[in-house]
């Protein structure tokens, strides 16, 4: 029987603060940190040990790929990392040649698990992943736009002048700036978000900018993205071990959902136990259908060029 048990391959910025976010939230029995900088790996689950008597109890160590063995869930965040002026498609040949070993000796250890990408351009290095595994196809997902949508929330909370929680509203495709806000399907209290209240064309661009830039914005600031990608990793790793059947907006292979076939990329799917166990055709308008193809195929072409 699996542990309560989580494995985070990459020690760094995202990996330790997603690691501090499932302590706090109480989410597993175990957290395991691998890096191939076993000093920083140390160093991190010290400081994490540290934190426990806050919270509860997690049982935090540095570990290796033997762990894997009995964890559910592992959590890919190693490789390189955004830059200012970069894009994250930028990031894809380095960071592929990473991510293939690691999702090798991930599945070389327990052909059970759940692969969490989290490690950017993160929908071209699910895809890949997949191809590689294509029987896991439901198990590998990636991070997608759950941190996307969080922002298109957050911003929608601050215009209406609501608790973002009650903004219920999705970005779907690339997590990266081909993102498709649905603006057709978003509504507050169960109203159409026009209803609600009628925002104009101009503020609707201005917010779905802010939510596809925030990430250049903030690491302009502080070279590094790292509070809410942990949070949005807490919520899916949540949902995995407790079995809670939520729906999130998570990057997958699409076969024909939309009209897309044989890609990664992001839209709202029931989430439980096993991985992915169905996913929600919503429906959207013609514009946004025609952004979501867009989309696929800038993944697409993505993962086409470094095959």
């Amino acid at each position: 029987m699996m542990k309560n048990k989580i494995t985070i391959i990459g020690a760094g910025f995202v990996g330790s603060t997603a690691a501090y976010s499932l302590i706090a939230g109480k989410i597993a029995g175990e957290i395991v940190l691998i890096d191939k900088n076993e000093k920083l790996a140390k160093s991190q689950a010290m400081d994490l040990q540290h934190s426990v008597p806050f919270w509860g109890y997690t049982k935090v160590k540095a570990g290796t790929y033997e762990d894997i063995k009995d964890s559910k869930i592992a959590i890919i965040c190693c490789g390189v990392s955004q830059k200012k002026g970069e894009t994250r498609m930028d990031l894809i040949k380095e960071n592929w040649d990473i991510v293939k070993n690691v999702a090798s000796n991930i599945f070389k250890q327990n052909k059970d698990i759940i692969i969490l990408m989290v490690t950017n351009p993160v929908d071209v290095l699910t895809y890949l992943t997949v191809k590689m595994f294509p029987e896991k196809k439901d198990k590998i997902i990636g991070t997608g736009t759950i941190l996307d949508s969080a922002r298109f929330r957050f911003l929608l909370g601050e215009e209406l002048k609501i608790n973002p929680q009650s903004a219920h509203a999705y970005i779907i495709g690339e997590h990266g700036d081909s993102e498709v806000p649905l603006w057709s399907t978003a509504t507050v209290g169960n109203t159409h978000i026009d209803k609600f209240k009628k925002l104009s064309p101009h503020v609707k661009e201005k917010i779905s900018d802010k939510a596809k830039n925030a990430a250049y914005a903030i690491i302009e600031g502080k070279q590094a993205t790292y509070f809410a990608i942990s949070g949005g990793i807490a919520q899916i790793s949540e949902t995995i071990l407790f079995d809670k059947k939520r729906v999130l907006p998570l990057s997958h292979y699409f076969n024909g959902e939309y009209g897309i076939r044989d890609i990664c990329l992001s839209s709202p799917v029931v989430l439980g136990k096993d991985g992915i166990e169905a996913k929600i055709e919503i429906d959207i308008s013609k514009k946004e259908k025609n952004l979501l193809k867009i989309s696929a195929d800038k993944i697409r072409e993505a993962a086409n060029n470094l095959r």
